[in-house]
């Protein structure tokens, strides 16, 4: 119902039918966005230990799709300046499966975790979000690494989409770890923003996430799970070596995607609502 004296004038016009209409229609604030986020990490926080891990396993498996579709869209298309915006179509689609299906991703699944921390810090809660994220990554990590694996033996690809994934990514082998770090940044923030967007998105997620994520492709910028497919699909390969895949990409992208979701978005997306759950101070 209407909350203030503007508000109820307003709505006097309107029957009562038509009020609901509207609060219906109308988004949340930022107040309610940010404790139903809240809430959601709430839950992610209390998830066993084993649930966690085998729903980041899932979540790995998943996004190693968007490296595949990737490949097949460019393995049908002329070397040209125009086709990496059509092959990178193909990038959302493990994004889309993994956050719709509600499975355990870095850098979405886990920043939802970090406001219930900063709304209420303690030891016990750093260390829930510790787990949390150590689980996560884990597990994403293993999942994109086995399918992989898979690829890089030509047992779900054919020699000649190998040929194809290994001139794709060949960018991968000139990139400063502190590029990748940098690049990071502005990933981390992108996948947390989805996680801040998908309550207002009303039946809208599918295109919410699917946008945002091909923003990421577009950019190059560095997401920790599906660069480490990539990087791990060159490393199995034998184009990079084990340090510059995992030491030289994933740990830089990893930092910069929790610079970007947790430092710069999850901490100011809390800090601009801090004071609506203050006291109201008497007159």
């Amino acid at each position: 119902m209407p909350d203030s004296e503007d508000e109820r004038a307003a709505s006097a016009a309107l029957d009562e039918r038509e009020v609901e209409d509207v609060e219906t229609r109308r988004a949340g604030s930022s107040k309610v966005v940010h404790e139903v986020v809240r809430l959601q990490g709430e839950g992610e926080l209390r998830r066993p230990a084993v649930a966690l891990l085998l729903s980041s396993l899932a979540a790995g498996l998943a996004m190693s799709l968007s490296l595949m579709c990737e490949l097949f869209l460019r393995s049908h298309l002329p070397d040209t300046d125009w086709s990496p915006l059509v092959y990178y179509l193909g990038y959302p689609i493990g994004y889309i499966i993994v956050i719709m299906g509600r499975l355990q991703l870095f850098t979405e699944s886990t920043v939802t975790a970090v406001l219930p921390v900063a709304s209420s810090p303690s030891w016990a809660g750093l260390f829930r979000l510790g787990r949390l994220w150590s689980c996560v990554i884990l597990g994403n990590l293993v999942g994109v690494t086995l399918v992989s694996a898979l690829m890089a033996s030509e047992t779900i690809i054919t020699h000649e989409q190998r040929v194809v994934a290994l001139d794709v990514l060949s960018k991968l082998e000139v990139q400063h770890w502190s590029r990748t770090l940098t690049l990071g940044i502005p990933a981390g923030f992108i996948m947390a923003s989805i996680a801040w967007l998908l309550p207002n998105a009303r039946e809208s997620e599918f295109w919410v996430i699917a946008l945002l994520t091909y923003v990421i492709a577009l950019g190059g910028f560095s997401h920790v799970v599906t660069g480490s497919s990539q990087a791990s699909f060159l490393w199995l390969s034998g184009v990079l070596s084990f340090k510059e895949a995992w030491a030289e990409f994933t740990l830089p992208a990893l930092a910069g995607n929790v610079i970007g979701g947790t430092g710069l978005f999850a901490v100011l997306a809390h800090g601009q609502t801090r004071s609506d759950f203050a006291p109201d101070e008497p007159d």
